[in-house]
């Protein structure tokens, strides 16, 4: 469904943040995108989505492939409409909008208000917490129930394709895991196609189809996630288990060698 080719991203045409970086997500799948921070994730996240354009970024070399179209020089609400929608890092909803007021936004786009109206129960069936609160102003919102908006918003829109940024960054562990329970079963459910930015590897790969590893701005690893999670590099350096599974931190890895081992 997505293709991303080689793709090399500048940000005011001097700073260069992404150097080839080429991925693919299936129809249907679940695909996770992990690294440390400033790594480049959340800059790939933009140049699919269009929002490069809105912070001085383009792609400078390379495309990126939607459905057999390529989309690297559409705008934001050009690429929206073609079924891709982004849940950017921070949980940023609407704070002066009512919850309901934010989901309707996530559908501006759609015509079909009947579908809306039906869809606004789904994304409710899904986040019964938020249904609750369906009236209450959403900045009153506590962190995890702020999460399932945005989530249940990018889901408004009826998208083939979403791009989801560190979805349980800031959250308790118990809500996190909610959270990707949930993300896991509208995957299964709606045949959504989901790539996944994270820095929690275990959360990620643990509902992924498949896995790319980046480190400063180039994928330096891929393969299925099964057995990204049991590659004895990602788990001492993204996880911070040694090879016998005792915990460490990383500032404890010193020497971090990659074995470059391509997973298939």
């Amino acid at each position: 469904m997505l293709q991303v080719n080689n793709i090399e991203v500048a940000y005011m045409k001097v700073v260069q943040v992404l150097h080839g970086v080429s991925l693919e997500v299936g129809d249907g799948k679940i695909v996770a995108l992990i690294g440390a921070n400033g790594g480049g994730k959340t800059t790939t996240l933009k140049a699919i989505s269009g929002l490069l354009k809105t912070e001085e970024g383009e792609i400078t070399s390379g495309n990126v492939v939607f459905d057999s179209r390529r989309i690297d020089r559409y705008g934001p609400a050009d690429i929206a409409a073609i079924g891709i929608s982004q849940v950017m890092e921070g949980r940023r909803v609407l704070e002066h909008l009512s919850v309901e007021e934010n989901l309707y936004v996530g559908a501006y786009l759609r015509k079909d208000r009947a579908a809306v109206k039906h869809d606004m129960e789904m994304v409710f069936s899904y986040f019964p917490k938020i249904k609750d609160f369906r009236r209450r102003t959403s900045g009153y919102l506590s962190g995890g129930e702020q999460q399932m908006l945005v989530i249940g918003r990018a889901l408004m829109a009826n998208p083939r394709l979403m791009l989801l940024d560190e979805p349980s960054l800031g959250l308790a562990p118990l809500a996190a895991q909610e959270i990707y329970e949930i993300i896991q079963k509208i995957n299964e459910d709606q045949k959504v196609s989901m790539l996944l930015v994270e820095q929690n590897v275990k959360a990620a790969l643990g509902i992924a189809d498949y896995g790319y590893v980046m480190e400063n701005g180039r994928i330096v690893l891929d393969g299925l996630a099964e057995k990204l999670k049991d590659n004895e590099d990602v788990k001492e350096f993204y996880m911070g288990l040694s090879a016998i599974g005792s915990q460490r931190s990383f500032r404890d890895v010193k020497h971090y060698r990659r074995r470059k081992r391509w997973l298939s």
